[in-house]
């Protein structure tokens, strides 16, 4: 019988998406994660896939969702990280360079591994965790990957304000892309960074480091081998 003291929500800006959860019988809500409507210590634990990444103020998205956390809560987030099409930025820059004499920007800005892992502290998150995972995906054409970024709803959110792709331009990337990022048969790479990020809301049970100076136990001794002091080196 499951715990009535326990429950699942899920939250998205899309009433698509919370309109398909509900027929999932899954309880779902329309917000934005930088506006969170959800009481201060409600969940044990907050998970985040693919999402973060599009926040405007990604700093204060986190200590949102630090509130929510009961004590020694738990996040688990993955967010695409900085290097994410590489490959297609680089060409679109080139492309456009040549054609207009200029460039507009074309992919989202995304944030580095480090820059995750300083957000987290920021936020007061203890014992933080950042990692990342690079993939590498082929697509026969620019277009199909193009293609694959639209249907994934990662499109550039800036991208009204940028100047309109051409066909000439598509095609002058097309072929820069082939020619730069092209394997030997034909299909072309595009890198995707994925930051995967962990974090515990504080809780007095949590370990915390021990003061410097305080340790009990020599590194010699746990390495097993002889200490060697730095006067001995003279």
């Amino acid at each position: 019988m499951a715990d009535p003291n326990r429950f699942v929500v899920t939250s998205n800006l899309s009433q698509r998406f919370a309109d398909q959860c509900s027929k999932a019988e899954l309880p779902s809500i329309v917000m934005d994660e930088e506006a969170c409507a959800f009481a201060t210590g409600s969940f044990d634990l907050v998970t985040s896939a693919l999402a973060l990444h599009w926040t405007n103020d990604l700093p204060g998205t986190l200590i949102q969702l630090k509130r929510i956390l009961k004590p020694d809560g738990l996040l688990l987030a993955a967010l695409f990280g900085g290097g994410t099409l590489t490959e297609l930025r680089d060409c679109l820059v080139q492309a456009e360079s040549e054609i207009v004499g200029g460039v507009s920007p074309r992919v989202s800005p995304l944030p580095g591994l480090q820059d995750m892992a300083g957000l987290l502290q920021r936020a007061g998150f203890a014992l933080p965790v950042a990692d990342i995972d690079r993939l590498t995906v082929r697509y026969d054409t620019v277009f199909h990957l193009m293609r694959d970024i639209k249907g994934m709803g990662e499109s550039a959110v800036f991208r009204k304000d940028s100047r309109p792709l051409t066909r000439k331009l598509l095609q002058r990337c097309a072929e820069i892309y082939s020619s730069k990022y092209s394997d030997p048969d034909g299909r072309i790479r595009a890198t995707f960074n994925i930051i995967y990020i962990a974090g515990w809301a504080p809780a007095a049970s949590q370990p915390k480091p021990l003061r410097p100076g305080s340790a009990k136990v020599r590194l010699a001794d746990a390495l097993n081998t002889k200490e060697i002091k730095i006067n001995d080196l003279d």
